[in-house]
C-alpha cells in the first residue's frame, strides 16, 4: 500500500506539471497566433500584448507558489472567454486556434485549483 503522503506529493507534482505546460503553451499559441498564424492584420497586431498578462504569474506557476495558483486560475478566464468568442466568430485556423485556447486555459484551471486544493490537504497530511 502506497503512503498516503506519497500519493499526495505524486498528485501535487504531476498537476504543477501540467500548470506549468499548459501555461507555457498558451503563452507559446497567443504569440504564434497572433505574430505569425492568424494575425487579425498582415504582419501581426498589437493584440500580441495579450500574452503580457500570462508572463506575470509565470515565475510563481513554476516555482510552484500556491497563492499564484489561486490568483492565476482566475485570471485564466480571460483567455478561455476570448477563446470562446473568437472560435464562434473567427473563421479557418483563426477559429481552430480560438478552440485551442479554450483547451489550454480549461487544463490549466483544473490544474491550477487542483494543484492549490491539494497542496493545502498535502501541508495538513503532513504535519
Amino acid at each position: 500500500m502506497v503512503d498516503r503522503r506519497a500519493q499526495y506529493a505524486l498528485a501535487v507534482s504531476a498537476l504543477r506539471v501540467a500548470s506549468s505546460a499548459s501555461l507555457i503553451a498558451l503563452i507559446a499559441l497567443c504569440l504564434a497566433w497572433e505574430a505569425w498564424l492568424a494575425p487579425l492584420r498582415p504582419g501581426g497586431s498589437a493584440l500580441i500584448l495579450k500574452v503580457l498578462p500570462l508572463l506575470v504569474p509565470l515565475f510563481g506557476v513554476l516555482r510552484g507558489r500556491r497563492y499564484t495558483y489561486q490568483w492565476s486560475s482566475m485570471l485564466i478566464w480571460f483567455y478561455f472567454t476570448e477563446g470562446v468568442v473568437r472560435a464562434w466568430s473567427d473563421k479557418g485556423l483563426s477559429a481552430q486556434l480560438a478552440w485551442g485556447e479554450v483547451a489550454l486555459s480549461l487544463v490549466f484551471f483544473v490544474s491550477a485549483s487542483l494543484y492549490a486544493r491539494l497542496f493545502h490537504t498535502q501541508a495538513r497530511v503532513v504535519n
